[in-house]
């Protein structure tokens, strides 16, 4: 089975954060820069919300509010669903599921040490499938043993 340990062994860099005061606007900002889809909030080292793409286009622009005078802390998702290293990603993919979400923060320790996308998920799972299709290829035609 495949864990978000390994996932985010192969995910380079570090969570992307900002501030609970940041604006909207900077978020906005980050996650371009990083061409990411969501960002984690954080105070001082202790998250306190995630903000994604998602928030955005529901609670600033359906809303009519300004991502230029809007701090992240007024629209950020509090409550986040996360995940554990050891948990697989078939467990991922059924919290994603069951509450609309493509982002998981992973904590361990009580600190959110990465985070795992819906991509992220999919990918490992085609690059598995794909391995043990190529090995079960190998495997029926002989591949395996020099022939």
């Amino acid at each position: 089975m495949i864990t978000v340990r390994d996932v985010l062994s192969k995910s380079a860099g570090s969570t992307i954060c900002v501030a609970p005061g940041d604006t909207v606007y900077r978020a906005l900002q980050v996650m371009a820069e990083n061409n990411v889809g969501a960002v984690m909030v954080a105070e001082g080292d202790q998250m306190v919300g995630i903000f994604t793409e998602r928030d955005y286009c529901r609670k600033i622009i359906l809303m009519g509010r300004s991502s230029l005078n809007t701090p992240i802390e007024e629209i950020m998702t509090k409550k986040m669903i996360t995940v554990r290293p050891d948990q697989t990603l078939e467990e991922c993919i059924e919290l994603m599921t069951k509450y609309h979400i493509r982002h998981l923060p992973v904590e361990e320790g009580g600190k959110i040490i990465g985070m795992v996308t819906m991509r992220n998920v999919m990918e490992m799972i085609i690059a598995s499938k794909q391995d043990r299709i190529e090995r079960l290829e190998n495997y029926i035609l002989g591949s395996d043993y020099g022939h």
